[in-house]
Parts: C-alpha cells; structure tokens; sequence
C-alpha cells in the first residue's frame, strides 16, 4: 500500500472514531447536567445507537453497495452530521434534543461499514495491514476522551461543546471523504437483495447448532450489562466527583488495544469457550469494583474497572466475532457478521439501553444523585447469571476451535 494511501485511511479512521468517543462517552452526564434527564431520557438518548444500528444495514444494502461510490456517501453523511450535531449543542430541552441525535445516529452508524469498505477496497492483504490503520481508530476515541479531560467540561458543565467540537470534526471528515481512494459500488448492477439477505437472516441457519444457538443468546443478554456502562459510567464518575472522568475513561480503550493483541495468543493457549467466560468474569468484576469503589481511597477499584474494559470487550465480544466467522465459513461469512451485529447492537443493546434507565430511575435519591452500589449490582448479578447459564450449557459439550 502507498504511503500516502495509508495516511489517507489513518485519518480517516481517526477521524471516524474521535467524533464519535467526542459525545457519546459523555452524554449521559451532558444530560444530566444540562437538562436534568431522567434514566429514561438517557435511555432514549442511547438506545439511538441501536436503531441506527438496526436502520445501517439497509441503508448500506439499498444504497450504498448499488448506487453510489463508498467515500462519497461517507462525506454525504458526516456533512449531513455535522449540522446535526451542531443542532444537538444549541438544543434547549431535551424533547428537541433527541430527534438531532436520534437522525445522526442513524445517519452515523452506516458510515462505520463505510471506513471499512473504503479501507478494505485499498489493500492487498486486509490480514495485515488492517489492524494497524483501524487502531488509529481507537487513538482518535482516546484523543477526544484526553481532550475532553483536559478542558474540564465536565467540571465547568460546558459539555455542549462536545457537540460543537464533533460537529467541526465531522465537517473536516466529510469534506476530506471526497479526496479518498475511489470504492465503487460492490453491488452495481446484481439483483436486487431480499431483505433477509440485507438483514443477514440467511444465516440463521447457524443457530441450527446447539452450541452457537447457546453462544448467540449469551451475546444478546451480555449486552444488557454492556449497556450500563456505555450509557451511565461517565454519570457515575462525575457524580462521584472523579476529576477528568473522560479521559480517565480512555484508559478502557488503551486496555483494549493491549488485550486486542494478547487475544490470538489466550485462544490458541485456552481455547474459545475459556476466552468467552474469561470476557464475561470481567464484566460480573467490573461492576462489583464499580458499585464499592469511590473516589479516595477506594479510586484503585474504579480505575481497575475501567481497564478491564479491554478484557470486557476483547474477549468476549471481538472472540465472538472471530467464533462466528469460522462456525459460518464461506456460504454465510458476510450474512453471519451482520446477523450477530443486529442482534448484539440492535436488539441486546436496545434493551440493555431501556432497562438501565429504568434501573436507573427506581435508584434515584432526593438530591439528584443516585445509589450507585444497587444500580451496579445488578448488571453484576445478571452478568453473573448469563456466564452461570454458559457454562451448565457448555458443561459436556466441546466448541471447535478456530485456527489462530
């Protein structure tokens, strides 16, 4: 690949990842801080990211992959973005907050299987040469973290410039879009997909497999404690009075590097179902250190919950990606990554999202703060059910093993 290719993509990915990490991280606390949002509201406010989750597929299937070069309907979308994120800062309420956001997230979403075409389209042996451009990804979400941090928004309750800063970023990422290498529509031409195609519902038939059927609903209500955290952990660290919480916060995805690169060699040492419960023990420790640590003397088990992140995410998650990819092979490698995607992000997420917000709510004290040590509890204890459950269903059965 050309050096100047490989910059282009760099930024891009940056880019890509910066805007989101900007807003998303802290907007539970901008909520509250700015227009006293209730558990529900915030829920509403996250769980966009499962409708745009759910919508991307379409919009990608019809449009993007038919009609229209990728890094052009990437440039479309963040230019579209950026008013809407703009829109988001100046909004005065929450009731006219949550349509901008909920349309940029539908609007956003597609554009993470954009970056990827794009980048895909330039390179010979995506084996080796994504890993080091999409982690450019990862430093553009721990960038905005450190900024935010440093700026101490959260502190002076200045958190509508999260928006105002995404908004500039989304604006230079969409007009940069246009001067990326050229990826041309993939499905120019074919015939038209059936909606169980775009949705992914062809391999469905994997779930004909005891073990993966016991793997893809694990996944589902995994997703029901990831929720807590995307949407409630800055609120709970900032209630606390934790200093620079967001880039604090950054070192989650520092972990996830360092523990994306230790994943090949844990699977090829433990196997896939070790990994898995490995990534699900994290979550049940994660929400124990959060529900007793504090600001103090206590900050070790709060900082340590947040590292876990890596082993949160990696293992479980990016270990499920991979399962999958070798239980579907060739006939339904693309069909399977969408279907388990629309079931994490989608439906997982979105009650995951629903149901911290209520939890949220019933744990709310007189003086606007909350009971954290319940709330944390309970994902806890049902992280803790779910890898129980795994592991009575995995007891005396064996998963094949990917080759590593």
């Amino acid at each position: 690949m050309k050096t100047n290719t490989r910059i282009q993509l760099s930024v891009m990915m940056f880019l890509e990842f910066f805007i989101w990490g900007g807003w998303f991280v802290t907007m539970g606390t901008f909520l509250t801080q700015q227009f006293g949002a209730s558990g529900g509201q915030l829920a509403m406010a996250y769980e966009t990211q499962s409708i745009g989750a759910i919508v991307a597929p379409f919009i990608i299937g019809l449009i993007a992959d038919r009609y229209f070069a990728a890094q052009k309907i990437l440039g479309v979308l963040h230019l579209i973005g950026a008013g809407l994120l703009y829109a988001a800062g100046i909004a005065s309420d929450f009731s006219s907050f949550y349509p901008y956001i909920l349309i940029y997230m539908i609007l956003y979403m597609p554009t993470l299987a954009l970056v990827n075409s794009v980048a895909f389209n330039q390179m010979k042996d995506p084996a080796k040469d994504f890993a080091s451009i999409r982690v450019l990804g990862t430093v553009g979400w721990i960038v905005a973290g450190l900024l935010i941090g440093t700026l101490q928004w959260e502190a002076q309750n200045t958190l509508q410039l999260t928006f105002f800063l995404t908004a500039g970023a989304a604006a230079l990422l969409g007009l940069f879009s246009f001067s990326l290498p050229d990826t041309p529509p993939q499905a120019a031409g074919q015939e038209n997909p059936s909606i169980r195609q775009i949705l992914g519902l062809d391999a469905l038939e994997l779930l004909k497999d005891s073990r993966y059927l016991i793997f893809f609903i694990a996944s589902v209500l995994i997703c029901i404690p990831l929720a807590f955290y995307y949407q409630h952990a800055n609120q709970f660290l900032n209630e606390l009075g934790m200093e620079a919480a967001a880039g604090k916060m950054t070192l989650g995805q520092a972990s996830e590097v360092l523990f994306m690169l230790l994943l090949p060699i844990f699977l090829k040492r433990y196997g896939i179902k070790k990994t898995l419960a490995v990534g699900m023990i994290a979550w049940v420790l994660r929400y124990i250190l959060f529900a007793y640590g504090d600001v103090g003397a206590q900050s070790w088990m709060l900082i340590f919950g947040i590292i876990l992140h890596g082993i949160c995410y990696d293992f479980f998650f990016v270990s499920g990606q991979i399962y999958t990819d070798y239980k579907a092979g060739e006939t339904y490698k693309s069909a399977a990554q969408g279907l388990i995607t629309l079931a994490t992000y989608g439906l997982g997420m979105l009650v995951g999202f629903r149901t911290a917000g209520y939890i949220t709510d019933q744990y709310a004290l007189a003086d606007g703060s909350h009971d954290w040590t319940q709330i944390w509890m309970l994902p806890a204890g049902f992280a803790l059910v779910v890898l129980v459950l795994f592991f009575i269903s995995f007891k005396n059965e064996k998963i094949e093993e990917p080759n590593v």
